[in-house]
């Protein structure tokens, strides 16, 4: 049997209810749009509801409309769920426990720091000329690969993988092996890459086949051709922008939990203390402009 974890599923109810734009509805916070079996759904939620996203002018009107009806669904969801006593399952408890906590947390980030300030025409133009590989000599690669079960993966696949350079070859051998995969083509420039990846495609011949793992799967990867891909300043600087000020925000915030850390008494109970400057794992930011989506 497969088990769903409450707080992906708790997560996923509210983003398939929720459906809204920047508008905003002319009655009073207080005021009833629908009744559902006694529970009232009001002007506030609505406004509250169409906060959350975007949509054009022209469709302001069907976005209301649409983001009512899932207050309506979800209010008939909630009062199922305590009819069954949902509500009361430690699961969701702890999942709607989380869900205050993040939110508590970030909006006394959002207080305490505020929003970072635009980055200087200056420190855009250094990012760029510091990060070459992203902009002036970025690259785009352009890759062939088979897609199948890390398991398969063995001694004698990677064998085959060294006697050639086609990657139709590796997959006739797969075939006779009766091994599943898929085919797949994809082009990537070196700024959607992670750096130590975009390296290791431009240290490789063309042709060359090499293995990605990503968990139960794995990719069987060629790389059919390198050409020169540069950006502009002008056109990176929207870019650069975004990530200085997500940068200067996440240090910011670093700076404030190390203070606030500081001055506060943690003991850790049966276990060891964390080592100090242990490292983490690389974040999106981490990866420069490269890690933005």
């Amino acid at each position: 049997m497969k088990h769903i974890n409450p707080n992906m599923a708790f997560a996923g109810m509210l983003v398939v209810l929720v459906s809204a734009c920047n508008s905003k509805v002319e009655q009073k916070p207080g005021q009833a749009l629908a009744n559902v079996n006694g529970e009232e759904i009001t002007v506030m939620q609505l406004n509250d509801e169409l906060s959350r996203s975007n949509a054009p002018a022209t469709q302001q009107e069907a976005a209301r409309k649409q983001a009512l009806e899932a207050l309506i669904d979800r209010q008939l969801l909630i009062s199922e769920a305590a009819k069954e006593k949902v509500d009361r399952d430690p699961r969701v408890v702890q999942a709607i426990e989380r869900a205050r906590s993040v939110i508590l947390a970030q909006a006394y980030m959002q207080k305490r720091l505020g929003t970072p300030a635009k980055p200087t025409a200056a420190e855009v133009e250094a990012y760029y000329s510091q990060n070459p590989q992203f902009f002036a000599q970025r690259k785009h690669f352009d890759m062939r690969e088979i897609i199948l079960p890390t398991r398969e993966v063995n001694d004698e696949l990677k064998a085959v993988m060294d006697k050639t350079r086609s990657l139709d070859d590796v997959a006739a051998w797969l075939d006779q092996h009766k091994v599943k995969y898929q085919k797949a083509q994809l082009s990537r420039s070196g700024s959607e890459l992670p750096p130590e990846l975009s390296a290791k495609l431009l240290a490789l011949a063309k042709g060359q086949l090499f293995i990605v793992r990503e968990g139960e799967r794995s990719m069987l990867v060629t790389i059919a051709d390198i050409r020169s891909s540069p950006v502009e300043l002008d056109a990176a600087r929207p870019q650069i922008e975004q990530y200085l000020v997500a940068k200067k925000g996440k240090e910011s915030a670093e700076e404030e939990v190390k203070r606030l850390r500081a001055s506060a008494k943690i003991a850790y109970i049966n276990q060891p203390s964390p080592v100090a400057d242990a490292g983490a794992p690389a974040t999106a930011l981490e990866r420069g402009v490269a890690g933005l989506k």
